[in-house]
């Protein structure tokens, strides 16, 4: 691995899992992460280890950003809107957010030429039918008029600006579509399903399904993604190109508030909310998301270790008072 690296969204769910696991293997490790959505409760355990520091800031703060590029080899870069709900509920900080920061990261990588990791989102394959997703599908996305497609456009720019930085300045990107990751320290707050239903379920709380609960989603544990990105940084030959990450194990969203309801030996009842009273008029959700994990299989022999239910046990212990 490379002597130092930095993080975006440090202090975030995936983030503060990959900052662990880097830092456990022997690199430096430097967080940039305003808490907006991250927790510094998730990296505090981290304070005081060698090798590792924190900055309190936004990646558009030019000065602080570039003084941490400036120090490092390499940047993943995780800092973005996150979650359906905050998505459609802050829409000007969802697009200023995901486009503006990914700019500043690679303007920054550029001038001292760090290698970046964009962490990209499986939203980006839009209402596309084809499953499973492959990285080189056509995209089909909703009208501008509805702010659920607003994260996904801002996405896909990120991945064009990271692809383009290669293309004219040579500059190596790696692009990272991630699918539904889960485990401890992530939150229900923003739309996160398992936590929101671990929680529920934990509570006593109807277990609440949106729409019908007939549509499904592939849940791959942090630890596996985690270990996805440490091997993309790693291969050189996954510089130019765009990997999905998540698991293929399918389960409608009705299926896994049973699984759940089972495995926390909750007696509370499974109740349905219509869409556009979980998040806005006329939202439109995906009913399928399946990735191809072939290319980075084949590229780095990564897989998904953690079957569903390890996943959920997981959560659950987490959760559990």
């Amino acid at each position: 691995m490379v002597e130092r690296i930095l993080i975006t969204g440090g202090a975030g769910f995936i983030g503060s899992h990959l900052a662990e696991k880097l830092l456990d293997a022997g690199s430096q490790v430097a967080i940039l992460d305003d808490l907006s959505t991250g927790k510094f409760e998730n990296i505090q355990h981290l304070a005081g280890r060698p090798g590792f520091s924190f900055a309190i800031d936004s990646i558009t703060n030019a000065t602080v950003l570039d003084r941490l590029a400036s120090e490092s080899q390499l940047i993943v870069h995780l800092a973005a809107a996150v979650g359906v709900k905050l998505v459609v509920e802050q829409p000007v900080q969802t697009i200023e957010t995901n486009i503006m920061g990914a700019e500043a990261v690679l303007k920054a990588a550029a001038r001292y030429r760090a290698k970046v990791l964009i962490a990209s989102t499986s939203e980006v394959y839009g209402k596309g039918v084809r499953v499973p997703f492959r990285e080189d599908d056509d995209v089909v996305l909703g009208p501008t008029s509805r702010n659920r497609w607003a994260y996904a456009a801002s996405k896909m720019v990120d991945e064009f600006l990271g692809l383009a930085y290669y293309q004219k300045y040579s500059l190596p990107v790696v692009i990272a579509r991630l699918f539904n990751t889960v485990g401890p320290r992530q939150v229900g707050r923003y739309g996160m399903v398992i936590p929101r239903f671990v929680g529920q379920a934990l509570s006593g709380n109807p277990i609440t399904v949106y729409g019908d609960g007939s549509q499904s989603r592939c849940f791959c544990d942090v630890s596996d993604t985690v270990r996805a990105l440490e091997m993309l940084l790693e291969n050189e030959k996954a510089v130019g190109k765009v990997f999905n990450v998540g698991s293929t194990e399918e389960i409608t969203i009705l299926d896994l508030a049973r699984r759940v309801k089972k495995l926390t030996g909750s007696d509370s009842p499974i109740t349905f909310i219509p869409y556009d009273e979980a998040y806005a008029p006329g939202f439109e959700d995906m009913q399928r998301r399946v990735p191809d994990t072939s290319r980075i299989r084949t590229m780095t022999g990564w897989k998904p270790r953690n079957n569903l239910d390890d996943i959920l046990q997981r959560v659950i212990a987490w959760l559990r008072p």
